[in-house]
């Protein structure tokens, strides 16, 4: 008996009931339609910032699915840098941040050239720049191989693991994979986002490399949204609806990947996955919508970079509540100085004081 999907007899021919997809792909499409049509009606300034704020939160939520916690304004500096985009509060960045920023940025900006076995090695070296995933020496730059016995999927404590998938030989992986990339670079009449759901489904499940699959395979699927879009701009985030769903998204590729070959369950949990990420993009949307309205209406105010800089923080989601001891610390600046610049801010009627009190006084903008 058959254990997992890729031991199946007609594998990787995948099957799906398109009666009960095609409302949902309905909508997605609509709504993908109706985003990139709100967002031209932004200046470009607005489109640049919103873009940086996707592909930040994309570079963020795939590791962080993982359990690879990155620095967000790290994260945030490299894209912008590798953008070329002229903007304040720039930090330096390390080369892990880097590698999974160049990663995304080709697979999303270059969604036209063709996918090969090189381009892939290159993303995985990207992201594992010294060779090593946390503790261990793994094959980089290269499909895994089985000095360390089968690629398993294993969770729990040691002795009672539990082994959730098991992927295809070492020995299998050049075949899987020159199949894979054929069929990933061919024309062909399924729709796109299909294609993208199908992608990062069979890649993760050939699994090729030791480590980074999960986020070379949701970059893969970045890369056919994309290509569905028509454009390098991303304004909606898959991966961080994927992380909001994390645990939907491990049970259903494991229910998938020990099931038929039919993985209409699959793609119907994507596509529904895709809806709730452009539903959440309204929320940046409006956010950008409100910042626009704000400078624009303070736009004779003479408001300083630091004030700049925490009042845009404010905008973009700052963690936590604003007080003084934190905007010393983000706007690198003296305990005194923080003060008189939230007072000043305070007698310009743009920041006042929260309600809850307390210990630590806190400050919100006024909306």
């Amino acid at each position: 008996m058959n254990k997992y999907i890729h031991e199946l007899k007609k594998w990787p021919n995948f099957t799906w009931n398109n009666t009960v997809i095609l409302p949902m792909l309905t909508e997605v499409r609509h709504k993908q339609g109706h985003l990139t049509g709100r967002m031209e009606m932004l200046g470009f300034a607005r489109r640049d910032e919103t873009n940086l704020h996707t592909l930040t939160l994309d570079v963020l939520k795939s590791s962080e699915i993982e359990g690879e916690l990155l620095n967000k304004d790290q994260v945030r500096s490299s894209v912008a840098r590798k953008l070329g985009m002229d903007i304040a509060g720039l930090v330096p960045t390390d080369r892990n941040t880097d590698g999974v920023v160049e990663m995304m940025l080709d697979a999303t900006q270059h969604y036209t050239k063709p996918l090969n076995k090189k381009r892939l090695c290159n993303w995985h070296a990207a992201l594992f720049p010294t060779g090593r995933s946390g503790m261990y020496n793994i094959t980089v730059g290269n499909w895994r191989n089985n000095q360390n016995g089968p690629m398993q999927v294993v969770s729990g404590a040691m002795g009672k693991e539990r082994v959730h998938y098991e992927a295809p030989s070492a020995e299998c992986l050049a075949a899987e994979m020159k199949l894979f990339l054929h069929w990933f670079n061919a024309a062909s009449t399924t729709d796109v986002v299909i294609k993208s759901a199908v992608a990062h489904f069979w890649f993760v499940t050939i699994h090729p490399f030791d480590d980074g699959n999960g986020r070379i395979a949701r970059a893969l699927a970045d890369m056919q949204l994309a290509k569905a879009d028509g454009g390098h701009e991303r304004f909606y985030s898959m991966s961080a609806q994927i992380r909001v769903e994390r645990k939907g998204y491990y049970a259903i590729l494991e229910k998938t990947q020990r099931g038929t070959l039919d993985i209409t369950e699959w793609l119907m949990w994507y596509l529904q996955c895709l809806n709730n990420a452009l539903n959440a993009s309204n929320e940046v949307l409006k956010r950008v919508s409100n910042k626009t309205v704000f400078w624009d209406k303070h736009s004779k105010i003479v408001i300083n970079e630091r004030q700049r800089l925490l009042i845009n923080k404010l905008f973009d989601g700052f963690d936590g509540k604003l007080n003084s001891s934190k905007w010393a610390k983000i706007a690198k600046c003296s305990p005194d100085t923080a003060l008189r610049d939230i007072q000043d801010l305070i007698n310009k009627a743009i920041l006042e004081k929260d309600n809850a009190g307390g210990r630590s006084t806190s400050y919100n903008l006024i909306g």
